[in-house]
């Protein structure tokens, strides 16, 4: 037997290599396969890779991994809710009318309106793309709805029907039927239909509670007749105001809505009601993730009046009102920004008779607090007229309580703004209210502007008055709330909130027929 040479003294020689499956190697792998999820058992650093990767713990993880629960949709609840949503069709004549440049307009809006301006419909009139007809033509349009009961009664928009000559919608299955308008509602835009033909249609249930932010919403429309769409998202923002009114309580949702959906239900992933979708934000004209839906409490209110009598009735103080800003409050001695300021009584309304003046400020109704001047005014109009409120009111920088007895809300409210343009012609040029930027005359010495305040003459646009929007033509009517008849008298009352050590004063102003009040900065000094 040859002896085998000793090769370890040269200097080439290596050790042989240890397997790459050392302890220490197969420990480390295991620690990231155990990493990764999956449960090795038994192992040991004898196994072998084959071994690890065909043992019966591979067959385990593959079975975990196909037994994950797929992702939760909302078909289930479309599938329920989607039959109770109608295409609405409508046909109204002479609706159009020519702007400017000679084209046809059927905006429901009033020229002007905030709506008008930053807000899109989408859907009435110009539902239909390219079938408005010219003047004294037949204008088609269209929205959206749903049924709220089994005998057909359905819930829209009011601008999708209003005018209407001819009402059909089209369900879910295609079916084609005439429905008659019961009740409109300007004000909050909702409309009441019924259905002729049937006495079994699918309904919604509108919801009882109030949507949280953050909560699901699906949007689902019947948008020109082609089948019902279905867009999700969740709820932005409650109690929006978007400059459509005094009652505006808008939920603000994010899911796409279009054109033609107009008047359907906002659903939540109860299948319940918790909306009607009725405009959306739109500089393009197309969904931008900014809609706003009716809430399904104020549906509740309006469309039970609009079934038992045809309209709406609200409960009527007669009160001129604005927000209570931080410098209004500050003027007035209050603690918080909160309640709605009077800027002036109606004439023989409840509240003037019930002894409540300008300047007052409405704290609470039935002992529940009023954050803003818009939540009093929903507040009261969700009140039926003939009902007696007890209000608790700031006076003077007194607290007092007044019991009055609602009226009828008028269907519209006259306020006359004052016509003659030249009212300050012939006027001196005033006196000059010092830091305030501005220059005042006796009303009763300037056409047309009443025997009561002073009226502004000059106003320096660079000053704090200017700032506050005052202009010419302004009538000062109070200022601290003391009557004011001269410069002179202006000036004394800003003295004696500068002494009180007021950082600002409150004015009276009337401009275009209307009253307002003022909280105008004063320096110190």
């Amino acid at each position: 037997m040859t002896d085998r040479p000793d090769l370890t003294n040269l200097p080439s020689y290596r050790q042989p290599r240890r397997s790459v499956f050392s302890a220490r190697r197969i420990a480390l792998m295991a620690s990231v396969v155990a990493g990764l999820g999956i449960a090795v058992h038994g192992f040991s650093p004898s196994t072998s890779p084959s071994e690890l990767f065909s043992s019966p713990a591979h067959a385990q993880v593959n079975n975990e991994v196909r037994k994950v629960e797929r992702p939760v949709g909302f078909a289930d609840i479309v599938e329920r809710v989607k039959p109770s949503v109608i295409s609405v069709k409508v046909n109204i004549k002479e609706k159009t009318a020519s702007n400017d440049d000679g084209e046809d307009s059927a905006s429901p809006f009033q020229p002007g309106s905030p709506m008008e301006r930053f807000f899109r419909r989408f859907g009435g009139p110009d539902g239909f793309p390219g079938q408005k007809g010219g003047r004294g033509r037949v204008v088609q349009g269209q929205g959206s709805g749903f049924f709220i009961s089994a005998d057909g009664f359905a819930v829209t928009n009011n601008h999708v029907v209003d005018g209407a000559d001819k009402v059909e919608v089209t369900t879910d299955d295609g079916k084609t039927y005439t429905a008659k308008v019961i009740g409109t509602d300007q004000r909050t835009d909702l409309a009441l239909i019924k259905v002729e033909g049937g006495s079994n249609f699918p309904f919604a249930k509108l919801a009882d509670s109030k949507p949280r932010i953050g909560d699901w919403v699906l949007a689902v429309g019947n948008p020109f007749g082609l089948g019902g769409t279905v867009t999700a998202g969740i709820v932005s923002a409650s109690g929006r105001d978007i400059g459509n009114g005094p009652y505006d309580d808008f939920i603000q949702i994010d899911a796409p809505v279009n054109k033609g959906n107009s008047g359907g239900p906002a659903f939540d992933t109860n299948g319940e009601v918790m909306g009607v979708n009725t405009a959306i934000y739109s500089p393009s004209g197309g969904s931008v993730g900014i809609a706003f839906s009716i809430p399904a409490s104020t549906v509740k209110s309006v469309v039970a009046q609009l079934k038992d009598k045809g309209s709406v009735s609200r409960g009527w103080i007669g009160v001129q009102i604005q927000p209570v800003t931080s410098d209004i409050a500050d003027s007035l001695g209050m603690k918080k920004a909160e309640g709605a300021l009077v800027a002036e009584p109606q004439a023989n309304g409840p509240a003037a008779k019930a002894g409540i003046e300008s300047g007052d400020v409405i704290t609470s109704v039935n002992g529940e607090s009023v954050k803003d001047a818009r939540e009093l005014a929903r507040t009261i109009g969700g009140m039926a007229p003939g009902a007696t409120v007890k209000l608790n009111v700031l006076h003077k920088g007194q607290d007092k309580v007044v019991n009055l007895t609602l009226g009828q809300l008028p269907n519209t409210i006259e306020a006359k703004a004052d016509t003659d343009k030249d009212s300050g012609k012939g006027a001196s040029r005033g006196t000059d209210v010092p830091k305030l930027g501005m220059t005042v005359a006796p009303a009763d010495s300037v056409a047309g502007a009443g025997k009561e305040g002073v009226v502004v003459t000059e106003v320096d646009p660079k000053s704090a008055a200017a700032e506050r929007g005052f202009k010419e033509g302004d009538v000062i009517l109070e200022v601290g709330g003391k009557s004011v008849s001269t410069a002179g008298e202006v000036r004394d009352a800003i003295n004696t909130a500068r002494t009180d050590n007021k950082n600002s004063v409150l004015m009276r102003v009337k401009s275009g027929g209307q009253s307002r009040f003022v909280a105008v900065p004063i320096a110190k000094g």
